[in-house]
């Protein structure tokens, strides 16, 4: 017997997850995340878990971690006291001793939970190989407004092939947040810039940088996605919240350097990075350099997700049925709405152009975007549409949407409102209700 609590719910997850899995084996991912994460023992141990999930997937992973925390804990226990200026550590000698600690710990700390494999636990059988080294050539940041920042870098150089390489061998990439001069110099560098750069030199197809804080909107609802100029927007009145500044600085340059995408997720959500990788609306913000969203005309490659769409609307009778081969037949007649990759709206427009008229038919929303304006959207398309054709009206044809068609302009009709070759085709079982609108 099934101990799930809802095995229904899990398969239906399961299955939706599908494509993701298909479109993610052989990717690579970053996944840069600040050192408090590692001080939290239990929720990173969770998280380790879902990295030896991500690779057992066959998802190429580089993992980049910050150091911040322990660094102040060992300045501290010291007796030193931390120097910063705009937002940057001024890292002298001392620093750099408590640096280096830090880093060195950390790798091993986190080699150790990636090594994991017990039976009866989420690594049992893992076997995970952890290929660490030098990686980051990094210059100081020199001083800047008077102020010397002393071992204090920023990158220079990634050897994206040396990682590549490791990468091709199954490992998994440790980078941490050190960098190295052709002289010998070891430099403290900020983890977001090590993310970002080791991104672009892999050429990264995802970013995910775990933070503190989410971007929101002014009402502080949570954003799930901004364009590159939005994100750019958003940074700039980050005010005191340094660290979605940091983080949302890092996503940009990693776009602006040709990752595909970056991804903001919250540190503190159990789970938050397969949330965000495997399902639809994920849990996060994407960042992207350019709209998810795109409504244009259908293709025949549509058609398994136009057919997706209506098919539980044709199920419930919301829309007459429509089969395959009538759809790749009429997908000249259809316009969709695309969001990242789904379709998730689409409405088809069938024109009777001796009566200068068309009818709107098999307009469907997907029912998480019903509240977005996509069914209005959609309309606006096809009344645009029929203006370019030079029509004079559209009808539709509804035995569940009524309201919404008076609420967008239709007036009931009877059915001499129908042009003759459509009249002939009334189907009196269904006993659907006409709705006319003027253009």
């Amino acid at each position: 017997m099934s101990t799930l609590p809802n095995p229904e719910l899990f398969v239906r997850w399961f299955r939706e997850a599908a494509p993701y899995v298909h479109a993610f084996r052989g990717r690579t991912f970053v996944i840069g995340f600040p050192g408090e994460m590692v001080q939290e023992r239990a929720r990173f141990a969770r998280f380790v878990h879902d990295v030896n999930l991500l690779a057992a997937l066959g998802i190429r992973l580089v993992l980049v971690h910050g150091a911040r925390a322990q660094i102040e804990a060992e300045l501290k226990a010291k007796g030193l006291r931390s120097r910063y200026a705009r937002g940057l550590r001024i890292t002298d000698a001392d620093s750099l001793t408590a640096v280096k600690h830090a880093a060195g710990v950390l790798r091993v700390e986190i080699e150790a939970l990636l090594s994991q494999g017990l039976p009866n636990s989420p690594m049992a059988g893992a076997a995970i190989r952890v290929g660490s080294g030098n990686y980051i050539t990094a210059r100081p940041v020199g001083v800047v407004d008077g102020v010397d920042y002393q071992y204090t870098g920023a990158v220079r150089k990634v050897d994206g092939a040396a990682i590549a390489r490791r990468l091709e061998d199954g490992e998994i990439v440790l980078v941490p947040n050190l960098g190295y001069s052709p002289a010998g110099e070891v430099f403290n560098l900020a983890w977001e810039d090590v993310a970002a750069s080791v991104a672009t030199a892999l050429r990264a197809d995802k970013l995910l940088v775990l933070c503190e804080r989410l971007p929101q909107d002014r009402r502080g609802e949570p954003l799930h996605e901004l364009t590159a100029r939005e994100a750019e927007a958003l940074r700039k009145r980050a005010g005191a919240h340094k660290d979605l500044a940091r983080a949302l600085e890092c996503a940009l340059r990693a776009l602006a350097g040709g990752v595909a995408r970056a991804h903001l997720v919250s540190r503190r959500t159990d789970g938050a990075t397969l949330l965000e990788l495997f399902t639809h609306s994920g849990v996060g913000t994407l960042i992207t350099a350019d709209p998810l969203e795109h409504l244009r005309a259908a293709r025949i490659e549509d058609v398994g997700g136009i057919l997706a769409l209506i098919e539980p609307l044709e199920a419930d009778g919301t829309l007459v049925k429509r089969g395959r081969e009538r759809l790749e037949r009429e997908i000249g007649n259809f316009q969709v709405i695309e969001h990242d990759g789904v379709i998730v709206g689409c409405v088809a427009l069938y024109p009777f152009a001796e009566e200068r008229s068309a009818e709107l038919a098999c307009l469907a929303v997907s029912p998480e975007y019903r509240d977005a304006g996509y069914g209005e959207r959609l309309l606006r398309s096809a009344e645009a549409r029929a203006r370019q054709m030079k029509l004079r009206r559209l009808f539709a044809l509804t035995t569940r949407a009524q309201h919404w068609f008076l609420a967008q302009g239709f007036r009931e009709a009877g059915l001499e409102a129908l042009p003759e070759a459509r009249k002939a085709l009334y189907n009196w079982k269904r006993g659907s209700k006409i709705f006319v609108k003027r253009l």
